[in-house]
């Protein structure tokens, strides 16, 4: 039986919320959102209910604003599924909850995961015209947030093979992420430490680096965020593992490339995500034009029982 809703809500439920917020985003990075997106769906029904409850002026922006947080990280666990019609539902109503709150910087982190799922299904228009509506009035976002934008700038406009572009975006980026405050952040930012966005730079450095096979371009930032991250998002790891290892393949060092690619596969065994498997498959196919060699085609076949394994 679920827990009635109170007729009225105080600090103490609003901090419920943002509490139920950070074990559901901590479990989706762990274990990936086929093991968490139908509890936390549930979760949202159930605090979706208190934005009825009464309250002083005050806790209610703060619920609409933690609700509407909660909302983007079951989105978002949604999307690392690939259920993308719930993704769309969920984001929808964290943007809602973002405009009852006046919140410009929960409305400027929804709009760029919006556009991260965009960019996946291949949508880059759509996805550049969400990043540049959430860098409207930037002046009141946290420098954190304006370097997640610009870098997530650079990822798409590298994407679209805009590379003059690129490089400019990182350094804005590089330029906002040394004046960040982390203290002064909001929540949904404590993911984006030093190791995302090394690793999230890497990422938008890929393409640029694939057409000049200039693997150092990128490889660098990934390997930091590799060695940067802590043991609270092993995903965000195995990305980026995955992501160094392809790299390797198509442009640098295959035999460089096989550990590597080998520590992501057995980190991704414990992961149910979509889009973990999605990247294993990019590697499958970076790696079979060396499969003459032995260690790359074990590789191979590893990826393939993995990704398998995942679906």
């Amino acid at each position: 039986m679920e827990t009635p809703v109170p007729a009225r809500v105080g600090w103490t439920d609003v901090e419920y919320v943002r509490g139920a917020t950070r074990a559901i985003a901590m479990s989706e990075n762990v274990f990936g959102g086929g093991l968490c997106c139908e509890a936390a769906s549930s979760q949202l029904r159930w605090v979706g209910a208190l934005l009825e409850a009464r309250a002083a002026n005050d806790v209610r922006t703060a619920m609409y604003e933690a609700v509407g947080n909660l909302s983007s990280v079951v989105a978002y666990s949604a999307f690392d599924i690939a259920n993308f019609a719930a993704v769309d539902r969920y984001f929808r109503f964290a943007l809602w909850c973002a405009e009852q709150a006046g919140s410009w910087a929960l409305r400027a982190n929804t709009l760029a995961e919006m556009a991260r799922k965009a960019a996946y299904l291949g949508e880059l228009d759509d996805a550049l015209t969400l990043i540049e509506l959430a860098q409207v009035r930037d002046d009141r976002l946290s420098a954190t947030a304006r370097a997640m934008l610009w870098t997530l700038r650079a990822r798409v406009l590298a994407l679209t093979a805009a590379a003059r572009d690129i490089r400019a975006d990182i350094d804005r980026a590089d330029a906002c992420f040394a004046d960040r405050t982390p203290e002064h952040d909001p929540p949904w930012l404590c993911y984006y430490d030093e190791a995302e966005h090394q690793g999230s730079t890497g990422k938008a450095l890929i393409p640029l680096a694939l057409q000049t096979r200039r693997p150092e371009l990128a490889a660098p930032r990934i390997r930091s965020a590799i060695a940067l991250h802590d043991s609270h998002y092993p995903r965000s790891r195995v990305f980026s593992r995955v992501r160094l290892a392809s790299l390797l393949m198509e442009v640098g060092d295959p035999h460089e490339a096989v550990p590597i690619g080998r520590q992501a596969v057995a980190d991704a065994e414990a992961l149910r995500s979509t889009r973990i498997t999605n990247e294993l498959h990019g590697l499958q196919r970076a790696a079979r034009p060396h499969t003459r060699d032995g260690d790359v085609a074990d590789l191979v076949r590893d990826v393939a029982a993995v990704a398998t394994a995942n679906s």
